[in-house]
């Protein structure tokens, strides 16, 4: 009887096609994981070069702050709402837009010092799929450098000869808070002054701050506007020379921001008298 021959080479060709499934799964994985990079990755929003503002125009909302330097701040309190301000400009929601205005009492308006939106400081980002380290640098040189500077120009004391608060809130709402646009945008307002109303129409230096008076007087159809339910912060600097009585002059304002639809939401005296 013939002997069979044994078949050489079984067991290399099982490591063969061993080796060339667990290569094909290798590759499998790496684009896998590859895929997952690319597809999981988050695309960086396309921003206005200048207001660092979404192209597609979306926005999460609007703060517009209001330095009313028409008379000198205490260097105390100066100091204080620099901080206040950092903390709610750079505290804002990514894609917020933050204006920071001065008032200019000449014209009964306000001048736009900075207007830019919060592109996000990267802290939210992922390592693996963004570059949070390259975001904090150009949220540092775009946003909050900028920032600080305008500040440290609107806190500076440009002295006028009356305060037209009610005019610049008014023209603020027109060119902020007006719109289909911003309808359903979270709006705030918030206010660095000592909200003494002095014009010609209305001026509370006579220490009559009942809202009546007001309503009877040239200024009340003159200065009438809408808020848009913005919610208002107040920032009171307290006069040293002043005989009104903070408690009586906030309520009045709040009666102010209620009637033009708008919402108080704090009042805070800084600290020192000017």
């Amino acid at each position: 009887m013939a002997r069979r021959r044994r078949r050489r080479g079984g067991r290399g060709e099982t490591g063969t096609v061993i080796g060339l499934v667990l290569a094909v799964v290798a590759i499998f994985a790496i684009l896998g994981v590859g895929g997952w990079l690319w597809f999981g990755a988050e695309r960086p929003t396309k921003r206005d070069p200048e207001s660092l503002c979404p192209a597609d125009g979306h926005l999460a909302g609007i703060t517009v702050i209001l330095i009313d330097s028409s008379d000198p701040l205490p260097e105390i309190g100066r100091r204080e709402v620099k901080t206040l301000l950092t903390d709610i400009a750079t505290g804002a929601a990514v894609n917020e837009r933050i204006d920071l205005r001065v008032m200019t009492p000449e014209d009964g308006g306000s001048r736009v010092l900075f207007s830019r939106c919060n592109p996000g400081d990267g802290s939210d980002l992922d390592e693996w799929t963004a570059n949070p380290t390259l975001a904090h640098k150009r949220w540092i040189t775009a946003f909050e450098r900028p920032l600080a500077e305008a500040l440290g120009t609107g806190l500076a004391p440009h002295t006028g000869e009356v305060s037209p608060i009610m005019s610049a809130i008014q023209a603020i709402a027109v060119d902020s808070f007006t719109g289909r646009a911003v309808a359903d945008l979270p709006k705030s307002l918030v206010i660095v002054s000592d909200m003494v109303e002095n014009t010609p129409l209305y001026s509370q230096f006579r220490g009559d701050l009942r809202y009546d008076t007001f309503k009877a007087s040239p200024a009340y159809r003159q200065y009438r506007t809408d808020l848009g339910g913005a919610g208002v912060t107040l920032f009171y600097i307290e006069r040293a020379a002043s005989k009104l009585k903070s408690v009586d002059h906030v309520g009045f304002w709040q009666q102010w921001i209620d009637d033009n639809r708008g919402r108080l939401e704090r009042a805070h005296k800084l600290q020192g008298a000017g």
